[in-house]
């Protein structure tokens, strides 16, 4: 600085207070600071609001599709029972109820004697069970049992005793 101070002013002036027409250093450092931390704050509220859809994503949930709906709703609403409610459902197992009944629907079907149709025959998508490497290898050592056992046994699939195969030819009374 080589212009005279004022009278009133200090004598010694801190670093960071820059002369007229020179670049304000600590500025250009705060601003840039300053535009970090909102990014950086704005990429941890997006990943904490998105943690429920990850998680139901994660574990194959069948609730997925709405517990992403609450998410968003939460997001543009503000709300934050939406987001508690899909926190809630991520992280609770709900029962498969379509596989037991599609699997009815097509074994009532086949006893009726009607060709099962398309809509019995899908299978609703199963949660993805986690097991440990000891059941795996307990599960491999059971199938290698069965595969073996079938491999012994030429005789194929167990028969139908004689009288199923007499009821199934009377025909129905009316």
């Amino acid at each position: 600085m080589t212009e005279p101070l004022h009278s009133a002013a200090a004598h010694h002036l801190p670093s960071f207070i820059t002369a007229p027409g020179e670049t304000d250093w600590l500025m250009i450092i705060m601003s840039v600071f300053l535009a970090l931390s909102v990014l950086m704050f704005g990429i941890l509220f997006f990943r904490l609001h998105s943690l429920p859809e990850r998680m139901a994503h994660r574990t194959h949930k069948l609730q997925f599709e709405i517990v992403a709906v609450l998410c968003l709703i939460a997001l543009f609403t503000h709300m934050h029972i939406f987001w508690i409610v899909g926190l809630l459902l991520a992280m609770i197992d709900l029962p498969d109820f379509g596989t037991p009944l599609s699997r009815i629907a097509t074994s009532a079907e086949k006893i009726a004697g009607i060709e099962p149709s398309e809509d019995t025959l899908q299978e609703v998508p199963r949660t993805v069970a986690h097991t440990s490497p000891v059941e795996e290898k307990g599960q491999a050592s059971v199938e290698a049992d069965a595969t073996s056992r079938k491999d012994e046994s030429p005789s194929g699939p167990p028969k139908k005793p004689e009288r199923a195969k007499a009821r199934q030819k009377e025909p129905l009374h009316a």
